[in-house]
């Protein structure tokens, strides 16, 4: 007789499953308003933290989408949104929605941004997705089952020289703190391949867990930038961490192909700033 099924070992993979269903549809639909709005007054144009620091209308529907599904299939559950949706939950399980991440390159109409949809349980990433629309790309992993780009399987590279690593990182909002992000970049780029800047940590994190990248770093990310992204990297094989090697959290983010993590950690002690959150 087979050995009966573990409810629990199977749940990630359902939550990953929901997780992807709802970034897919979510992007689809923010892709869909892009395409149709043929100026910027249409887009419907807000900022937040900076005046950089953009937000559309589109942001906003994608979030409206993924909440009321999940109001729907998952009432207990939290949701902690980046536009604005902050529900407590009595479950023990949170969500973590980026409806638009990158919205600069969305309103630019660049490739490079994405719907981002995660879910812990007591603090442990059970699963995620990231949905790439431009691309029609959906990465998601869950919890002990590894990574996916389209439903197959992906892993970090099996780089060992940083010398030859090519390298993602994002840049703050606010001026004085990108000031001191470049001038980090500007000492540490000799000593890498080169540098790539996506505009979205979601996609910088899957593109590590898909071999495009080597390594990525960033600083002052929040919950719902990086929270599939870097259960997506962990999934691959990538190494994650913060900037000393300890514990990642989205304040200080890496995460690098095993073969080249110790070293980037070392490079980032070398080429560290004075930079702190404003």
């Amino acid at each position: 007789m087979a050995p009966a099924s573990d409810p629990d070992a199977d749940e990630p993979l359902a939550l990953r499953e929901l997780a992807a269903s709802l970034a897919r549809d979510a992007g689809r639909v923010a892709y869909a308003g892009r395409r149709a709005a043929l100026d910027d007054d249409a887009l419907g144009e807000t900022t937040k933290s900076t005046g950089t620091d953009i937000v559309t209308k589109f942001d906003r529907a994608a979030e409206s989408e993924i909440v009321a599904r999940l109001r729907g299939a998952r009432p207990d559950d939290a949701i902690v949104g980046e536009e604005g949706t902050a529900d407590s939950g009595t479950s023990g399980y949170a969500w973590f929605i980026d409806p638009i991440d990158g919205t600069t390159s969305f309103v630019y109409d660049l490739p490079t941004w994405s719907c981002s949809v995660a879910v812990a349980r007591d603090d442990t990433m059970l699963a995620g997705a990231v949905y790439v629309p431009a691309l029609d790309e959906l990465f998601d992993a869950a919890l002990g089952s590894g990574a996916r780009l389209n439903g197959r399987a992906i892993a970090a590279t099996s780089e060992t020289d940083l010398g030859l690593a090519l390298v993602g990182t994002g840049f703050s909002y606010h001026p004085e703190m990108r000031r001191a992000q470049a001038e980090r970049l500007a000492r540490m780029i000799a000593g890498v391949r080169d540098i790539r800047r996506m505009g979205s940590a979601a996609i910088d994190l899957c593109f590590v867990a898909a071999g495009r990248l080597d390594v990525y770093f960033e600083q002052y990310l929040n919950s719902w930038d990086s929270a599939a992204g870097e259960l997506i990297a962990r999934e691959a094989g990538a190494v994650t961490s913060n900037f000393t090697g300890g514990p990642a959290h989205p304040g200080e983010m890496v995460a690098a192909a095993p073969g080249l993590h110790a070293a980037f950690v070392d490079l980032l002690a070398a080429t560290a700033t004075d930079a702190r959150p404003l």
